[in-house]
């Protein structure tokens, strides 16, 4: 059954509707402004049908009545003929998927008055959507089983409230938080207890009932996916000791029933993001393998193939030294797609499960950020330089455009020139970047310029206009749209240039990163692009990190803005969420103190600074808490050196309140104006 004859539901057909594709009248080109940021609508998460003639896939906008974040449910065909919105729009709805038979098409969404995330159904016959789940704990990964009858998922109690105990208003006093773990703090789930380890269960999807799959609390079990026959699901734990410190994970198999006992496959090395695939013939498991503790912030993912005899592992892509994510089944019989980087682009490559040979099947300088196949048919989401991610189908090494999302947005939208930059960094190595040259850009005169210092470090700044996570293709837009010439730089750390440039940096923060920026401040004023007495620095997450660094160590920059960074990474030491890449990168600080006050150095050379500096971040920040801002802002303070702090309140790392996206590209636009856009 296909889903466009299985479509019955009225909600869906007569007041969803089939939504009629037809491009706006070009109107007058307009500059990019803060309110477009609340404008633009997120593409992600496709989910294919077995047959793949169709994709499901979420939207994200804003909802300016209620300043908040809302996401909807959509399905493509793949002939791109039939676009239907399957759900109103809800504050969250995420992981979409058709069960193998095409009857249903389940996702997570709030329910109820806690809003907990619970499975919910569609039935394609019809009706209204349905919770098949009622858990008060948290629902991670989850996968139908090949009959479509039951599905297993990931599932961790959470701390549940005392019982009868309340305020005298009522209201239930919150229980003491108990933390017993060494990784105890995660942004977005606050604080991590043994209350947040993972089992697995079994979900009937005709009774709803919910078995134990694996019982043991003491580990963390994830990521689970069934056997091609429906008998048995692979998960990934580790059993060791204290999974916390040393970051292992490992492959189990277990037989879907109750009381069985798991067997352990083989040990990986911890990726960044894990997903199982079963071949075809059930004999081996294609997944993602990390690097050694040591590098693991700096790990790019390999494809490996995993023998369930003998527990063998093959590490298919390591000769092709560029990371490996978002693997699913090609069409091929000895094949996996998945999404290579490769220095500034990510696109879709071909990995033949016998050989490991990589062919990459589209060409182009774009970023391909996530997949999905069916029946040999496959579903990405792409963007450009020029164009924002939309569902897309990938046909004869070509993309033909399935959603149109965006396009209202676009349509009357001017875009600065986007072109690649490569220069000398540290060691001599030639360094990468794109640079994005104002509206209006007259050859010959020289800019104000921003560099925008990307995030992670391990990531990479692409020609792709994204709007997830941190739309920094679109910033640099928003500040060319200003007259700003804005430079992305792929420095020492990032990745598409190979495992050996993203692990320079391990253990040395803050010193080739910044060579390599101020290589690319060089760069804009030898080429006769940037005023060098309007030179302008900032960025978020290690963008902002590498910022303080930057004005620590040169003070050229006449403005900067540093979001969500810190500078006395001795004082994030069990205040973050990155206590296993501390204690396997640095070492502990009573054993490495010089080591730990040298990548320090911004917070204990504060008296260097000269530049005008802004400081933003998120209230319930714990992935860079909002000390580390805070801190270099009573620095300056005491300095003398012009600052400002702002704080976010009830916002984690990366902010979800549309007013505030707003109001903080509109301050950065402020700031920067301020000291840059006056005499020098």
């Amino acid at each position: 059954m296909t889903l466009r004859s299985a479509w019955s539901t009225p909600l869906l057909v007569a007041v969803l509707g089939t939504v009629v594709l037809a491009l706006p009248a070009r109107a007058a080109p307009r500059h990019l402004e803060a309110d477009d940021f609340l404008r633009v609508h997120s593409v992600e998460n496709p989910a294919c049908s077995a047959d793949g003639a169709w994709a499901a896939y979420t939207v994200t906008g804003a909802d300016l009545e209620a300043d908040e974040a809302r996401t909807e449910l959509w399905a493509v065909n793949w002939a791109g003929t039939e676009h239907l919105r399957l759900t109103a729009p809800a504050a969250s709805i995420s992981s979409p998927a058709f069960s193998p038979d095409g009857r249903y098409i389940s996702y997570l969404a709030g329910q109820g008055a806690d809003g907990k995330p619970q499975i919910m159904l569609i039935d394609r016959r019809g009706g209204e959507p349905q919770a098949i789940t009622a858990v008060s704990g948290d629902i991670g990964d989850y996968q139908w089983s090949p009959d479509s009858a039951r599905i297993v998922l990931a599932l961790s109690p959470g701390d549940a409230p005392a019982a009868g105990d309340a305020h005298a208003a009522g209201a239930k006093v919150p229980k003491p938080i108990v933390i017993d773990r060494l990784h105890f703090k995660q942004d977005r789930k606050g604080y991590v207890t043994a209350a947040d380890r993972a089992q697995l269960f079994l979900l009937d999807v005709a009774t709803h009932a919910l078995t134990p799959l694996t019982r043991d609390v003491r580990y963390d079990d994830g990521s689970p996916a069934w056997s091609p026959d429906g008998r048995q699901v692979a998960f990934v734990s580790s059993r060791d000791t204290d999974p916390d410190r040393s970051g292992a994970e490992e492959l189990y198999v277990i037989d879907a029933r109750a009381d069985a006992a798991p067997r352990r496959v083989a040990a990986l090395a911890t990726p960044n993001r894990q997903q199982l695939l079963w071949t075809p013939d059930g004999r081996a498991i294609a997944l993602s393998v990390g690097q050694e503790a040591r590098l693991g912030a700096y790990a790019q993912d390999l494809l490996a193939l995993v023998a369930l005899a003998d527990g063998k592992l093959t590490a298919l892509t390591a000769r092709y030294d560029r990371a490996a994510s978002h693997p699913v089944l090609s069409a091929q019989p000895a094949g996996v797609m998945v999404l290579v980087e490769d220095d500034g682009s990510q696109v879709p490559a071909l990995v033949d499960l016998a050989s490991g040979s990589v062919t990459p099947v589209l060409k182009g300088k774009r970023m391909v950020t996530d997949q999905c196949a069916g029946a040999g048919h496959v579903f990405v989401v792409a963007a450009t330089d020029t164009t924002p991610p939309e569902i897309q189908a990938l046909e004869g090494g070509q993309l033909r455009r399935l959603s149109t999302h965006n396009d209202a947005f676009m349509a009357d939208l001017a875009l600065g020139a986007v072109e690649d930059i490569a220069f000398r960094g540290a060691d001599g190595t030639e360094v990468h970047g794109l640079l994005t040259r104002p509206l209006g850009y007259e050859p010959g005169r020289r800019y104000p310029t921003l560099l925008w210092i990307h995030g992670g470090p391990n990531g990479q700044d692409g020609h792709g206009l994204d709007f997830t996570d941190y739309p920094l293709a679109l910033e640099r837009q928003f500040f060319a749209a200003h007259g700003y010439a804005v430079l992305a730089v792929n420095y020492h750390g990032s990745s598409g240039r190979g495992a050996a440039f993203a692990s320079s940096i391990a253990g040395d923060w803050g010193h080739k990163e910044v060579v390599d920026l101020l290589a690319a401040a060089d760069y804009a004023v030898r080429e006769k692009i940037a005023d060098p007495q309007r030179l302008g620095i900032g960025g978020w997450s290690y963008g902002g990190i590498l910022t303080d660094y930057t004005i620590a160590s040169d003070t050229r920059f006449k403005a900067a803005i540093s979001g969500a960074g810190s500078a006395n990474q001795l004082s994030m030491f069990g205040s973050d969420q990155y206590i296993l890449q501390y204690n396997a990168e640095l070492g502990a600080p009573w054993k490495a103190e010089k080591l730990w006050l040298q990548v320090s150095y911004p917070f204990f050379h504060a008296d260097r600074i000269r530049t005008p500096t802004l400081f933003l971040g998120g209230e319930k920040d714990f992935n860079v808490p909002i000390a580390g801002g805070e801190q270099m802002y009573e620095a300056l303070r005491t300095l003398g050196v012009p600052t400002q702090l702002v704080v976010y309140p009830g916002q984690f790392h990366l902010f979800e309140r549309p007013s505030y996206i707003k109001d903080r590209m509109t301050r950065d636009l402020e700031w920067y104006d301020r000291y840059l856009k006056t005499a020098p």
